[in-house]
């Protein structure tokens, strides 16, 4: 089991406070994905959880018990920190084993749980090498491994991938969601990135200034993000929001809509613009629009086979069914 809860948990730094009193619940068996831009809280909060800080107010719940004041290795969590925290002078098989030795664990049931984890990891050919001997990738399914022997209740991630270079993250990424789908056990995940947040979590928490904006599926944040913040934070390209005129026109003080919900044309359209910059992915080309009078840029999600050049006219109309509106207090109007 692995059901967390925060009960209006507060953390002070002296007089300056963090994390304003907080509620969430965190259900056995999600992957939880806590997101937001540097210094909003989101790894102080995973820190809360694991017990490595001491809450200023309210109460942490795992699996119904108080767990405020228990110790961090009391509490079954695991955590598996960004610099992996490896032993460089022992081997795979010593680091893996380095939380069941301090347990006094019989070897035997030591071995078993080594062996089950390096199989689950793809490590059982580098159990005898020693971290220096590996790519970061491997190092950190080591890291991971030390924390799947232990069986915790949940794993606590703190942005674990942000070493790895980009290729390495994307396979990463894919391993630990496979891990997850594995062991049915309940993550919690730190990171800065959302593309990471919308592909691995069932359900993602975004953090602004120590206070949650919105948590939802990855889905609901895409398709109905409750303020200005989210719709900004949410989406890669990032979703274009538009004031002025434009926002008048459909009744809100600022109006939302993503790149891919933009219909081109080269003849007619709602909007019109002079073609910037082109990046041209393959599938997909983004094109930076300017001189539309609604926005230094707007970009828009086309296909890879689009011939526009730099400087050619091109002719932008929202999605009507897609298009977001936003209050002059940034919610979402309905």
């Amino acid at each position: 089991m692995g059901r967390i809860t925060l009960d209006k948990v507060t953390k002070r730094f002296g007089e300056v406070e963090v994390i304003p009193p907080l509620d969430l619940t965190i259900e056995d068996g999600e992957f939880v994905v806590f997101v937001g831009p540097s210094g909003c809280g989101k790894s102080t909060l995973l820190r809360l959880i694991a017990g490595l800080e001491d809450v200023s107010g309210g109460e942490i719940r795992i699996d119904g018990r108080d767990a405020t004041e228990v110790p961090p290795a009391k509490r079954g969590l695991a955590m598996v920190f960004q610099s992996y925290a490896l032993y460089p002078h022992m081997s795979v098989r010593k680091n893996i084993a380095f939380p069941l030795r301090m347990a006094n664990m019989d070897k035997a049931e030591q071995d078993r749980r080594i062996e089950s984890a390096a199989k689950v990891l793809n490590l059982t050919d580098y159990l005898e090498r020693r971290p220096g001997q590996l790519s970061g990738g491997q190092r950190q399914r080591v890291a991971i491994g030390r924390a799947i022997v232990r069986e915790p209740a949940a794993f606590l991630f703190d942005e674990p991938l942000s070493n790895l270079d980009a290729a390495l993250r994307v396979g990463m990424r894919l391993e630990i969601s496979e891990l997850h789908e594995r062991l049915k056990t309940t993550m919690i995940y730190v990171t800065h990135d959302q593309v990471e947040a919308m592909t691995m979590a069932d359900k993602i928490v975004v953090l602004r200034a120590g206070n949650i904006e919105q948590v939802g599926s990855p889905l609901d944040l895409y398709r109905s993000p409750r303020n200005l913040f989210v719709a900004g934070f949410i989406g890669s390209p990032t979703m274009n929001l538009l004031e002025g005129r434009a926002a008048q026109a459909h009744g809100a003080h600022t109006i939302g809509i993503r790149p891919e919900h933009l219909d081109l044309s080269r003849e007619s359209g709602e909007w019109s613009g002079v073609v910037g910059v082109s990046e041209h992915l393959g599938s997909d080309t983004f094109l930076h629009v300017h001189d539309t009078g609604l926005a230094d840029i707007v970009t828009v999600r086309a296909s890879g086979e689009v011939e526009l050049r730099h400087g050619d006219r091109v002719f932008l109309t929202p999605q009507a069914d897609k298009l977001h509106r936003f209050g002059e207090n940034g919610l979402r109007l309905a």
